[in-house]
């Protein structure tokens, strides 16, 4: 074993009894190398990487590459899952070299920790254009013994461009240069321009046929989804509308959704989302079941209800840690072979159905002898909808579908004994914010009370165990054992959770906390001169540069999400020190909006809630509190995504099923609200200014029903 025995990470442990001396990120290989004056040989990857295990496998799994390695380095091996701060300085270092990026991301440092070469994946020995493993290994061994000037000279000019890496866009990327948030206008008008730049840009990306942005390979885009529906909310066109619900159709029938247990794979390599990259990320399902519920809120598609309820049912059952809190990942793989644990053969469809209902199985879900992956297996999907299959086979459509339902009920059973792919198990602060927040939403909207009790033990979990001493967060934990500070990342999603969870069931302790997260997010890490939130603490570990996140990859961003969860925050409490910090942040991205508007989703969307107008919802319960959850139910499920909603069953506390506690955080904004002829009371405020008192369930109903009508900026 090498001394990644010792780590918690599933990733780190794959690579325990490697033949490379692997080292964790760490004072002891760090001193090392200036010790003995060795290039560092940085390998950054994730346990559901398929290329991760197959350079493993190939390279660091081969005696003589780990003897040279070994030999002529100090090899560190990094989750980028534990550290996205590491993976995000030198990913923009190789994409500087390269043009592209990707993992495994292998990258050789000075012993300052300044990068001088790197790359992704290298098969062992050249092969098919490819130069090898070794060969690159040997490349740069040369380099630094025979012009080690060079190397780091190189070195050091490529740190400086890492740290102005933003600067393509006007974004600052370091922490000594900027540009304050005030040295560009940004007005209502110029907001939305932005908004429009943006739906433009989309369109034009968007695969009329297929659904979704570019080709292939095809990515969800969940943030893009999400803002183009408040885009349809603003301007009611008929074609903003088509784009995201054509495309989560075509998700949904698609190979990349698991059609047994519910789920979304990571992303599909063709582009018409039939063969999946097969991993199931934890963020991906949160952040999907978010963009079907907005779809579902706003377009009544009761097929999108389905897609949420069957993936957070897949979250909660295969997910789950006995702990309360959410794993991360599954594997792509199964007994090493990438998608094995999802295909089918009809001959194994009809083993557990029977011929007759195999037959008609295998034609609704695209199985066939011919197969439509590899070795002639099939992976599940609708290539027609099953209302169409019924049509064409002359079957009752209620009579088929409930058939359907039982067979893949049998089908995942007998799936279920198969060896599952591997489970990465560790707990992430961010990951599972976001699945709590979607989770939450699930409940409300759908009123799920099972959903609303994973995500508020999820919740209970992290405040409690994933967190220092001193209240302040810590990222990650997995088998009893939380470590490393949190990132940006982990605040902001989880102040946004918090207030989703308040507004599920109103427990007035969710708002206390998330003002204890928020408050600690901007006292270590924003920018109070130049704006914006950097995504390490200001007292992280030194890198070699401390950089700010303003782009969205297969997450929000953190500038993005810390500017959704002040406002929605700021409007609840009345604090407007929150919504000048989320001004800040939104107008130190502004040039990424201006010029990449589709990297730009959540900013985006921030924006929009900024420019608002931005409704504060205050019901107050009457004599009848059947009455004032059913209004409180209708509320929930209407789409309105420019509102806060905050609820006490009279003016005297917390519904009657929860401690009589009340925030102080919320005083502002229930001072004076009574109800009036004991009749349920809403209260409606937008940019600072109060409407009448809407009195009783009709008049309510009116008024919501006004608010959720689509049109106008």
């Amino acid at each position: 074993m090498n001394r990644l025995s010792t780590e918690s990470s599933p990733y780190l442990l794959q690579h325990q009894n490697n033949p490379v001396e692997w080292y964790p990120w760490g004072p002891e290989a760090l001193a090392r190398a200036k010790q003995e004056s060795k290039p560092i040989f940085l390998s950054i990857g994730y346990s559901a990487c398929h290329w991760c295990h197959v350079m493993e496998h190939e390279s660091f799994e081969n005696e003589g590459i780990a003897a040279y390695i070994n030999e002529h380095f100090v090899p560190i091996k990094v989750d980028r899952e534990e550290r996205p701060d590491l993976d995000q300085i030198y990913m923009n270092a190789v994409q500087l070299m390269t043009g592209r990026g990707g993992w495994p991301m292998s990258v050789f440092l000075t012993p300052d920790l300044e990068p001088f070469f790197g790359g992704t994946y290298w098969p062992p020995t050249s092969r098919m254009g490819m130069p090898g493993f070794d060969q690159v290994l040997k490349a740069v061994v040369d380099a630094w013994q025979n012009r080690r000037e060079m190397a780091v000279e190189q070195a050091r000019q490529l740190t400086e461009a890492v740290r102005q890496e933003g600067s393509r866009f006007g974004v600052q990327g370091s922490e000594t240069r900027g540009q304050a948030p005030g040295a560009r206008s940004l007005d209502a008008e110029h907001a939305r321009q932005l908004l429009a730049n943006a739906q433009r840009q989309l369109a034009r990306a968007f695969d009329s046929t297929h659904g979704g942005f570019g080709t292939a390979p095809k990515f969800p885009h969940s943030m893009d989804l999400q803002l183009l529906l408040r885009l349809w909310k603003r301007q009611p066109r008929e074609e903003t509308l088509h784009m995201v619900t054509h495309t989560l159709e075509k998700m949904a029938a698609g190979g990349i959704y698991d059609h047994l247990a519910g789920g979304f794979a990571r992303y599909s390599v063709d582009e018409r989302w039939l063969v999946p990259h097969f991993e199931k990320m934890l963020y991906d399902n949160a952040l999907l079941t978010g963009a079907y519920l907005d779809a579902f809120q706003a377009a009544g598609n009761t097929h999108f209800a389905n897609v949420v309820r069957e993936t957070c049912d897949y979250i909660v059952r295969y997910m789950t840690d006995p702990s309360g809190g959410f794993h991360s990942t599954e594997d792509a793989d199964s007994e090493g072979v990438e998608g094995k644990f999802y295909v089918w053969t009809p001959t194994q469809v009809k083993e557990v159905l029977g011929a007759e209902r195999g037959e008609r199985f295998c034609y609704v879900y695209d199985v066939s002898e011919h197969g439509n992956f590899e070795h002639g297996q099939s992976i599940l999907n609708l290539p027609k909808t099953i209302e169409q299959c019924a049509a064409l086979k002359g079957r009752k459509l209620d009579e088929l579908t409930a058939e359907l339902a039982d067979s893949r009920a049998r089908l995942l059973a007998v799936r279920d004994q198969r060896i599952r792919p591997g489970m990465d198990d560790k707990i992430l602060v961010s990951w599972n914010a976001l699945i709590i927040d979607a989770l939450a939403r699930a409940a409300q909207i759908l009123n799920h009370t099972a959903y609303f009790a994973a995500a508020e033990k999820a919740a209970l979990f992290l405040l409690e165990h994933v967190a220092r001493s001193d209240g302040r967060l810590l990222h990650t934990w997995r088998h009893g054992k939380s470590k490393l500070d949190a990132y940006l990342d982990d605040y902001a999603y989880f102040v946004n959770a918090l207030v989703a969870l308040y507004e599920t069931n109103f427990d007035e302790r969710w708002i206390d906390e998330a003002v204890r997260l928020a408050d600690l997010m901007r006292q270590h890490f924003e920018d109070k001169n130049n704006g914006g939130y950097f995504f390490t603490a200001d007292d992280h570990e030194r890198l070699i540069a401390r950089n700010k996140d303003f782009h969205d990859a297969s997450v929000p961003s953190g500038n993005g999400m810390a500017a959704t969860a002040l406002i929605r925050l700021g409007k609840l409490t009345g604090r407007t020190d929150y919504l000048e910090s989320a001004l800040g942040a939104i107008a130190a991205g502004m040039p990424l909006m201006e010029r990449a508007p589709t990297a730009a989703g959540q900013l985006l969307i921030a924006l929009d809630l900024w420019l608002g107008p931005l409704s504060e919802l205050v019901l107050i319960g009457g004599k009848s509190e059947p009455e004032s959850r059913a209004i409180l139910d209708e509320i929930q499920r209407a789409y309105l995504p420019n509102c806060v909603l905050a609820y006490r069953p009279d003016e005297a506390g917390q519904p009657s099923d929860r401690p009589s506690a009340t925030s102080q955080h919320l005083e502002p904004l229930f001072s004076g609200r009574k109800t009036i002829d004991n009749q349920p009371t809403l209260y409606v405020c937008q940019n600072f200014t109060c409407q009448q008192p809407v009195v009783g369930a009709d008049a309510i109903r009116a008024t919501i029903q006004r608010l959720a009508a689509a049109g106008g900026w």
